[in-house]
C-alpha cells in the first residue's frame, strides 16, 4: 500500500510541475500570437480598421486581415471574407469609403469598401503592386506608387539555340549601384512612379516618367490639382543616396517642380487641411553615425521653411495635421519609448501618450503607428512586456485599451517580469538605461543564469516592450538584461552619434557596466554569465568575447567579423564611407580593421555559437564564417548554425524564431 502510494504522489507530483511549466511562455505559443497593426481611425472618429496580424502554423509566415471595430469596443469583426493579404487601408476624407490593398496568388490590387452598403469591389487591374494609396480631397481619385520594370542591360548576343536544348540561364547582368536588397533578393530593374486611377475603378493615369524612383507617402493640394511626393530627380541620382527633395506634379500638365533643396533628405510631405503648408521631414546631411529627423513646414510653393521640431531632440517618425492646420501630433522615441505628443506651429510640445509599439513580435525594438481624426481622436498600437501590440484610443475621455487580442493565449501564461534600471558607465559617467527581464516565478535566494542580449543597429533601440525572444529565454530560467548603451536612439543625437568613427567604442563598456552593476546587487554572479545578440548585438556579442573571458558561453548571431569584406559585399555597401568610418576600406585600412571583431579573435577562449541566415545579405554568411574558421582552427569550443532560406532578418518566419532561440539556449544550456 505505501508503494501505490509513494508511487500515486510521485505522478501527482509530475502532473503539477508539468501544469506549472505549461503556464509559461513556450515555443509553440510563437505561432499562437496576433497583434495590432497599422490603425486607421475614421475621419469622425467613431470607427478604426486595422491589420490583424497572425502567424500561419502551415504556411509559417505571418498573415495580416482588415478588421473594423467602433471606438468603444463594439462591433469588433473582420471587414471581408477573404483569406488573403489586406493592408494599407485608407479612408475617404468624408469617411464614407475606404481603399485598401489585397494581395492574392494573381496579384496585387486595389479594393474599395462602402461604409453604408458593405459592399467591396476590385478597382484596379495593375501590372504591378501598388503602395502608398492616397485618397484626392473631392474622393474623385486614388493616387499610388507602383513599380514599372527596364529592360537589364545587354552585353552579348548568344548563337542561336537548337530546339530542344537545354543549356544555361543566361548571365544575369547589372550596372546599377544599388542591386540586391536583403529579404528582397536582386532587385528587377525598373523604377517607382505615380499613378492615379478613378476611385470608381477605370482611367489609370501614369504621372512621373524617367529613370528615377519616386518613394514615400502621397499627399494632394486642397484643390486637386498637384500631389506632393518626394524623390531624387537630380543627375547624379544614384551616387547621391542619401538625398532627396519634396515636389510637386501638376495633374493637369505634369510639370514638376522641386520645392526643397539642402543637402540630405527631405521626404513624407503632408499638406494641412487649409492648403497652406507642407510638413516634411529630414535634415541638412553632415555626414554623421547617426542624425535627428527633424519636422519642417513650409507655405505650398516652397517658401517660409523652418523647422518646428528643434525642442525635441530625437527623429520625428510620424506626424499628422490638425484639422485646424494649427500644430501636428508626432510620435518619436524618448528612453527607450515612443511617446505621441501635439507639436505646435510655434513649436510647443504637449505629451499625450507613450508606449506606442508592440509590432516588432521577437527582440523588443520600436515600431507600431498611429492615426488621427478630424476632431482630434488618436488611436495607436499600445504595448507592454506583457502583450504585443493593442489597439489603444486617446479622446477628450482619456486613455482605453478597446481590442484584447492577445488576452486568450497570455493572459494563461506567466511571463517574465521586467524591470528598467539606470546606471552610469565608467568611461564618462554617463547614464545609461536597460531592461532585466526575471524568470517566472523569480526567487531572489536562487542564483540564476545571466545572459546580456545586445540590440542591432546599432542606431536603434530596445524598449519596455513585449519580445518573444526574451520571454522565452526567461522562461528557461534565464534573468535577462538588454541594455540601449551609447549609439542607442531615443537619448539625444549626440549620445546616438558617440559611435561616429568609433564603433565599436565604449558601447562596450555600457554594456560590461551594466553586469557588474546586476553583479553588485546580488543578481548577477561571475561564474553564470551569457551574452548573445544578433546583427550589431553580434558585432558586440564577439567583441565582448575578444575582449573577456568572463563569459560561460555565448552566440554571437549574424555579425559584422572583419569591416572591409562587409563593406564590399554587403548589400548596402555604398553606405558606410564616412559615417561608420572615414574613406572607404581600401583608403583607411587601419581603422576599418581595428574596428573588426575578426582581429580580437585570438584572445578568444569563450563557447560559442555562430549563426546566420543562409540568404542573408546585409551581414553575409562569409562573416559567420570567418569567425567560425578562426575558432575551429584555434580548437575553441564552437559551432555554425546555418538558417537556410532565411535572410538578416532570421526570426521573419516564425518557425525559425523558434529555431533561433532553441539553438541558442540549448548551446547555453552546454555550458
Amino acid at each position: 500500500m505505501k508503494k501505490i502510494l509513494f508511487i500515486i504522489c510521485i505522478l501527482y507530483f509530475n502532473i503539477i510541475h508539468a501544469q506549472i511549466d505549461n503556464d509559461k511562455f513556450n515555443f509553440k505559443d510563437v505561432f499562437d500570437l496576433q497583434y495590432v497593426s497599422d490603425p486607421q481611425i475614421s475621419p469622425s472618429g467613431n470607427e478604426v480598421v486595422y491589420r490583424r496580424m497572425r502567424f500561419d502554423i502551415l504556411k509559417d509566415k505571418a498573415v495580416g486581415d482588415l478588421w473594423l471595430i467602433n471606438s468603444d469596443g463594439t462591433k469588433h469583426q473582420k471587414l471581408t471574407a477573404k483569406e488573403d493579404q489586406e493592408y494599407g487601408a485608407k479612408w475617404s476624407p468624408s469617411g464614407s469609403r475606404l481603399a485598401y490593398i489585397c494581395s492574392t496568388k494573381e496579384g496585387s490590387e486595389i479594393y474599395i469598401y462602402w461604409k453604408n452598403t458593405g459592399k467591396i469591389a476590385k478597382i484596379s487591374q495593375l501590372n504591378g503592386s501598388p503602395s502608398n494609396i492616397s485618397w484626392s480631397p473631392d474622393e474623385r481619385n486614388i493616387a499610388f506608387n507602383m513599380n514599372i520594370k527596364s529592360p537589364p542591360p545587354i552585353l552579348i548576343k548568344m548563337p542561336e539555340k537548337p530546339n530542344g536544348a537545354n543549356w544555361a540561364k543566361p548571365a544575369r547582368i547589372t550596372d546599377r549601384l544599388y542591386h540586391e536588397a536583403d529579404g528582397r533578393g536582386y532587385i528587377d530593374p525598373g523604377f517607382n512612379h505615380i499613378f492615379i486611377i478613378s476611385s470608381e475603378g477605370s482611367g489609370v493615369n501614369q504621372l512621373t516618367h524617367g529613370n528615377y524612383n519616386h518613394n514615400g507617402p502621397l499627399s494632394w493640394s486642397e484643390d486637386n490639382s498637384k500631389i506632393y511626393f518626394s524623390s531624387n530627380r537630380n543627375k547624379n541620382w544614384e551616387y547621391d543616396f542619401r538625398n532627396s527633395e519634396i515636389y510637386s506634379i501638376s495633374l493637369k500638365n505634369k510639370v514638376i517642380k522641386a520645392l526643397t533643396n539642402r543637402n540630405g533628405p527631405d521626404y513624407r510631405p503632408a499638406v494641412s487641411p487649409n492648403g497652406e503648408y507642407i510638413a516634411y521631414a529630414g535634415y541638412e546631411d553632415e555626414v554623421q553615425a547617426y542624425q535627428n529627423r527633424s519636422l519642417s513646414i513650409m507655405s505650398s510653393d516652397g517658401s517660409n521653411k523652418r523647422i518646428i521640431s528643434s525642442k525635441i531632440d530625437s527623429s520625428i517618425n510620424q506626424y499628422f495635421w490638425d484639422s485646424e492646420s494649427e500644430g501636428l501630433f508626432i510620435s518619436y522615441d524618448i528612453n527607450g519609448d515612443t511617446k505621441i505628443s501635439y507639436l505646435s506651429l510655434s513649436g510647443k510640445v504637449k505629451k499625450i501618450a507613450s508606449q506606442l509599439g508592440g509590432t516588432s513580435i521577437g527582440r523588443p525594438y520600436g515600431g507600431g503607428s498611429f492615426s488621427v481624426s478630424n476632431n482630434g481622436k488618436i488611436a495607436y498600437t499600445y504595448t507592454l512586456p506583457s502583450h504585443p501590440a493593442e489597439l489603444a484610443l486617446i479622446d477628450s475621455k482619456g486613455f482605453r485599451k478597446i481590442t484584447k487580442i492577445s488576452d486568450p493565449l497570455l493572459k494563461n501564461r506567466n511571463l517574465a517580469k521586467v524591470e528598467t534600471v539606470w546606471y552610469k558607465s565608467s568611461y564618462d559617467k554617463r547614464k545609461v538605461q536597460g531592461w532585466i527581464a526575471y524568470p517566472p516565478k523569480y526567487d531572489p535566494n536562487k542564483k540564476y543564469r545571466f545572459l546580456v542580449e545586445n540590440h542591432g543597429g546599432p542606431i536603434s533601440n530596445y524598449g519596455n516592450r513585449f519580445s518573444a525572444e526574451i520571454q522565452l529565454y526567461a522562461a528557461s530560467d534565464y534573468i535577462v538584461f538588454y541594455p540601449n548603451p551609447r549609439g542607442s536612439t531615443s537619448y539625444g543625437a549626440e549620445f546616438a552619434n558617440l559611435l561616429h568613427h568609433n564603433y565599436p567604442g565604449q558601447d562596450y563598456n555600457d554594456v560590461m557596466d551594466g553586469v557588474d552593476y546586476f553583479i553588485s546587487k546580488g543578481i548577477a554572479h561571475e561564474n553564470k554569465l551569457y551574452v548573445t545578440g544578433g546583427s550589431a548585438g553580434g558585432i558586440m556579442t564577439a567583441w565582448m568575447i575578444g575582449k573577456n573571458n568572463r563569459f560561460e558561453a555565448a552566440a554571437v548571431i549574424k555579425p559584422v567579423m572583419n569591416w572591409i569584406s562587409k563593406t564590399l559585399i554587403a548589400d548596402n555597401y555604398f553606405q558606410y564611407a564616412n559615417t561608420r568610418f572615414p574613406g572607404q576600406p581600401w583608403e583607411n585600412f587601419e581603422a576599418y580593421w581595428g574596428f573588426s571583431p575578426i582581429s580580437l579573435v585570438g584572445n578568444i577562449e569563450t563557447p560559442t555559437m555562430v549563426m546566420v541566415g543562409m540568404n542573408d545579405l546585409r551581414t553575409p554568411p562569409s562573416e559567420s564564417k570567418q569567425l567560425y574558421h578562426a575558432l575551429k582552427l584555434r580548437k575553441i569550443p564552437t559551432v555554425l548554425v546555418e538558417i537556410p532560406e532565411a535572410s538578416h532578418g532570421i526570426a521573419k518566419r516564425p518557425s525559425n524564431l523558434i529555431s533561433k532561440v532553441s539553438h541558442i539556449l540549448t548551446w547555453l544550456n552546454k555550458y
